[in-house]
């Protein structure tokens, strides 16, 4: 099956800029799935990339890994899959297979990962995002949507959602009351709150002032608000969070966070800082508190995310935009101005 000719918008330098961009997928494989690209969700990591931020891109750089889509041609030995089958795909679309990370469902971890997007494919070609009109991928690595999950809503899942689900379901214990942290109330913030709830935690949000106290109590159902500028409200909490989960995408301090959490607490990165942390290894050493880091979440992980949602009958807060509106949502998004994630009407969009 020969690779088609496709639609995308794309980056063609470290500006980011994104325009109309034609490209052809590789050949269909024996286990290749061929979506039609419905929804995208777009996240903070795509500005990074386009800009060349956080490795050296070969452009173009068709971004875009919350991707929804619709199963429109299958390989001939496709079996999780039928024709018609609404799916996802995350963030990255191969792996070895063979060392201990692939062989635990731990894929994301393994060396010889490749990425949804800025990625070279084993048949040498370069790997491209969502922000285009279809894609082709191995079926390991493309999950099923629940059909009770509203498309867009699935599409943020896929990379924020799984990213708060992966490293929050170690504390996933309905017979243990789990004091939280979450710290940024962003895209992957703001879903980190609503899963953390859904398991039973009572939830403290931290944020740098009070612009969304409202919209994180009333709205999303956290317990507490935290103003990290407050040093009496910071004061008061000392020593009293189980974990916290840091999704702040730039350089922030870490003392004042350190001292949130009780002996024995964590602090957990999953935001993508793009300039070195700093900490002090006493304020570790003198409560036993750990610094640990989760990136995404497995193939496994992944589909549990979209089931526990579907399951909890959650809804996230996203603003559904078409693909002529892209460049000024990321404009938005550097500015914090959105609430609290952009999606992509990819197929309601007139890509040309």
């Amino acid at each position: 099956m020969e690779g088609r000719r496709v639609i995308g918008w794309a980056a063609r330098d470290e500006s980011g800029h994104l325009s109309p961009y034609s490209f052809t997928l590789r050949k269909t494989g024996p286990e290749d799935v061929v979506l039609k690209v419905l929804y995208c969700g777009v996240d903070h990591t795509d500005l990074h990339q386009m800009r060349s931020e956080i490795s050296p891109i070969n452009y173009p750089l068709v971004p875009g890994h919350e991707v929804v889509g619709e199963v429109v041609e299958m390989g001939s030995e496709v079996n999780k899959f039928k024709l018609g089958n609404k799916v996802g795909v995350g963030c990255i679309i191969s792996s070895c297979g063979k060392c201990l990370a692939c062989k635990s469902n731990s894929e994301q971890y393994c060396s010889e990962r490749i990425l949804t997007y800025a990625g070279i494919y084993k048949d040498g070609t370069p790997t491209q995002g969502g922000f285009s009109s279809a894609m082709v991928v191995h079926q390991k690595f493309v999950v099923k949507i629940p059909e009770k999950l509203a498309l867009e809503q699935a599409a943020p899942l896929l990379c924020a959602g799984v990213t708060a689900y992966s490293p929050l379901k170690q504390f996933y214990n309905p017979d243990k009351a789990i004091k939280a942290g979450i710290l940024g109330l962003g895209g992957v913030g703001h879903l980190a709150v609503l899963i953390a709830k859904a398991m039973g935690h009572h939830v403290t949000v931290i944020s740098s002032s009070e612009k969304k106290k409202v919209e994180a109590l009333e709205h999303f159902g956290a317990d507490a608000f935290l103003v990290s500028a407050n040093a009496a409200e910071m004061e008061g909490a000392a020593s009293s969070l189980d974990y916290i989960l840091d999704t702040i995408p730039a350089l922030h301090p870490l003392e004042p966070y350190i001292s949130l959490l009780k002996v024995g607490g964590k602090l957990i990165f999953v935001g993508v800082a793009t300039k070195p942390l700093h900490f002090n290894t006493g304020d570790l050493l003198l409560g036993k508190k750990t610094l640990s880091g989760s990136f995404i979440g497995s193939m496994e992980e992944t589909q549990e995310t979209l089931d526990f949602w579907a399951e909890k009958g959650l809804t996230s807060m996203i603003e559904v935009v078409k693909m002529d509106y892209i460049n000024k949502a990321f404009e938005r998004m550097e500015r914090n101005d959105v609430r609290y994630r952009f999606v992509l009407d990819v197929a309601g969009s007139n890509l040309e």
